[in-house]
């Protein structure tokens, strides 16, 4: 019964790859004071264990994480710069919670606003970043829903960009995960959130000090984001994320009634997860797998096949002895070969039992030859 349980989750993750598969423990391994907790993978999304992660609440500042992640979108494709001034309206400047301290009508450059955004989670900096973007904060949390919705977070509303209470804003644990997840996409994000304490000079010269709210940045091996919150409907929230050996993992806790056990109960998460599994990748997209199949009429008499997709998995450390591949190809095709054509299938095998299969594909093209190399080859075929 094991064995199959093990294979059913293995072939989840292998072929699903989200955090909105079944979790590979069915029970909480650890003691879990918060009402809603959840252990994911980060680049895979494959959830370890979860508490009511499907419970709507608030989530504070957490929801900074969406603005965060259009923000280095629009970097990246090109839409926004790191030097594009920003001028701060009396709107951001004066939100209220925690703040950078900004003065309305200053310009600041965009990558000073996305700072102060991920070390001191300010509101008047993600307010000025949303206006910047959209025109409008309103108008920039239509993009936040609708970038909810292309994730896949089906229970998740955005009124505003700093995650201010107000009882039309929701999302869940199992959502958060999948936000943070895509997150971790971005390396720009982790070249601020890694900073403990730094210093914002404004354009006045009068400096703010910036200290990070996640405690774990500074005292947890490994910890480079992702965000906390608190508010009084919310509670005390935290999204962390940390990477050893290769491994990435997200702690989502929500809802806990005291600061401490946030950081506490993630950081026992996370403790559980490094130590109970190991990420292995079995093959990547393009490997060679070391068999050929025999091409009619090409170029070439032979072709080596490769893998059409890359195999990468959770396991207990240990079990990677328990895994094995399984080749079959064609025993021959036809020129012309296009890279990427299907020769074959990979099994992937644990305990001799298949758990999971992929194409196996050509890994170069073979041409037909011209007329004369052709005869030649026919002719040296025939004899």
């Amino acid at each position: 019964m094991l064995k199959k349980w093990f294979c059913l989750w293995l072939v989840m993750l292998l072929c699903a790859g989200c955090a909105c598969a079944a979790p590979l423990e069915t029970d909480v391994p650890i003691e879990l004071t918060s009402p809603s907790a959840m252990l994911v993978e980060a680049e895979t999304g494959t959830v370890i264990f979860e508490k009511g992660a499907d419970e709507r609440r608030q989530v504070a500042s957490v929801t900074k994480l969406m603005t965060l992640l259009i923000c280095l979108e629009k970097l990246e494709a090109g839409e926004i710069s790191l030097k594009d001034q920003v001028t701060v309206s009396p709107e951001a400047a004066g939100q209220i919670g925690s703040q950078a301290l900004l003065d309305a009508h200053a310009a600041y450059s965009l990558e000073t606003l996305l700072h102060a955004t991920i070390i001191a989670s300010a509101n008047d900096a993600a307010c000025a970043l949303a206006e910047h973007m959209a025109g409008t904060e309103g108008a920039f949390a239509e993009l936040m829903n609708a970038r909810a919705q292309e994730l896949g977070m089906e229970n998740t509303f955005y009124t505003n960009s700093t995650g201010l209470p107000d009882s039309a804003q929701y999302t869940t644990a199992r959502d958060v995960a999948v936000l943070a997840s895509e997150v971790c996409k971005h390396p720009l994000y982790f070249e601020h959130a890694s900073v403990w304490m730094d210093t914002l000079t404004h354009p006045s010269g009068r400096t703010t000090d910036l200290t990070n709210t996640n405690r774990l940045v500074r005292f947890y091996d490994g910890c480079d984001g992702l965000k906390t919150g608190s508010a009084d409907v919310s509670k005390y929230c935290l999204v962390s994320t940390a990477q050893k050996n290769g491994l990435r993992l997200i702690a989502v806790v929500l809802g806990t009634p005291v600061s401490q056990t946030r950081f506490d109960e993630a950081r026992a998460m996370m403790d559980y997860g490094f130590a109970s599994y190991k990420r292995v990748a079995l093959l990547q997209s393009g490997d060679r797998l070391g068999k050929t199949v025999r091409v009619r009429m090409g170029m070439q008499d032979e072709l080596e096949a490769a893998a059409g997709n890359g195999v990468s998995m959770l396991i207990r450390p240990g079990q990677e002895k328990q895994l094995s591949l399984e080749v079959e190809l064609s025993e021959e095709v036809n020129a012309p070969v296009r890279q990427g054509d299907t020769l074959g299938v990979v099994r992937v095998l644990m305990n001799g039992e298949i758990i999971a299969k992929l194409p196996a594909v050509a890994s170069e093209d073979v041409g037909m030859p011209g007329l004369l190399e052709g005869f030649v080859r026919l002719f040296a075929n025939w004899r």
